[in-house]
């Protein structure tokens, strides 16, 4: 069998370099690019074919593509072929069910360990799959308060309040996600209640415990 062509994407450059140093550990595998946001992403998936692409789940986007649950979605509609993993530090089993909906193949945790990437690409070398029922190990905390609220949110309430804590106004959200401006501003009220927080800034902090810009 010929080596598995693998497509990487994270924005941050460490993530990068370890996620490329434990697949080439494996001369299955070869790395063929890297894209560190969305767009670059896509241009490299139509490029360059390959077998798997591995990408972050919260990863600078832009109107076309943006990131998230959007970037997943675009990437599944237009390259249905390779088989996705998306690396994330996120554990909302709303989120994960959702993207296993999409047809993604797999979510492996950044918090598990870089090494399950190899566990995922020998399945897929073998058996043609990848079975991981869960975000295992996604954080020594997943039970605490914060990732109980967090996994009240629904997918979209989650989408709302990831991307208006990461700098975006309601206007740019509603752009972004192509919804309305009563839309958003319903769903960011909704989720801040479901999560207890009663200012932009209390929300800020809440996303930054929760890792949820790694």
């Amino acid at each position: 069998m010929p080596q598995m062509r693998v497509l990487l994407a994270d924005d941050h450059p460490i993530v990068l370099m370890g996620v490329r140093e434990i697949i080439e550990r494996d001369p299955r595998f070869k790395v063929v690019g890297e894209a560190m946001n969305s767009s670059e992403l896509m241009t490299l998936v139509s490029q360059l074919h390959p077998d798997v692409i591995i990408t972050d789940y919260n990863m600078p986007g832009d109107e076309q593509y943006g990131d998230g649950t959007r970037m997943v979605e675009y990437l599944r509609r237009h390259f249905p072929e390779p088989r996705v993993l998306i690396l994330t530090v996120i554990s909302n089993p709303q989120i994960v069910t959702w993207l296993y909906e999409l047809g993604i193949s797999g979510v492996i945790s950044k918090n598990a360990g870089l090494e399950q990437i190899l566990v995922a690409l020998d399945a897929f070398y073998r058996e043609g799959h990848y079975q991981h029922d869960s975000l295992e190990g996604a954080s020594s905390g997943e039970m605490d308060g914060i990732s109980q609220k967090l996994s009240q949110l629904s997918v979209k309430e989650f989408e709302v309040l990831r991307l208006f804590a990461s700098g975006m106004s309601v206007s740019d959200v509603a752009q972004s996600l192509n919804r309305s401006i009563k839309t958003i501003s319903t769903l960011k009220i909704s989720g801040m209640r479901k999560l207890d927080v009663d200012s932009d800034q209390a929300l800020l902090i809440l996303c930054i415990k929760a890792n949820l810009f790694a």
